[in-house]
């Protein structure tokens, strides 16, 4: 299972071409994620249009969710809505149990962050794999 991120912040030169090859790709298997959504001018344009399957939720509202009504609040809208368009929901930069706690009562789909593991090397993240999952 190959999942591709487009970053919000790219600018789509012939939007109408990119939305064909990323079919074509969908067809073979491929899905993609809208990554740091929220934090650029264009999402909901992009939202739109591209055949996306999923939204990251950037770790910038993540991070002070549970000490900030604002990120709160900003968090809660964006679940609401990947939620009413049938989008799994990704939450970047979970560090926290408290954190997890917060979007797992959104009903959040998956999470990233240290709270689960650093950045690993294939060999780590192997051994990783083999310690939580065997």
């Amino acid at each position: 299972l190959l999942k591709l991120e487009i970053t919000e912040g790219i600018v789509i030169q012939n939007l109408d071409d990119t939305i064909a090859k990323m079919l074509k790709l969908k067809h073979m298997g491929i899905s993609f994620a809208m990554d740091d959504f929220g934090t650029g001018y264009s999402s909901l344009t992009y939202l739109k249009r591209l055949p996306v399957d999923a939204l990251k939720i950037d770790q910038s509202f993540v991070r002070d969710a549970t000490s900030d009504p604002n990120d709160a609040e900003i968090v809660r809208a964006i679940v609401a809505m990947a939620a009413s368009l049938n989008l799994a929901i990704i939450a970047e930069g979970v560090e926290k149990q408290e954190q997890l706690d917060f979007l797992a009562q959104l009903d959040c789909h998956f999470y990233q962050g240290f709270l689960f593991s650093e950045p690993l090397p294939v060999a780590g993240f192997e051994a990783l794999l083999r310690e939580r999952v065997l």
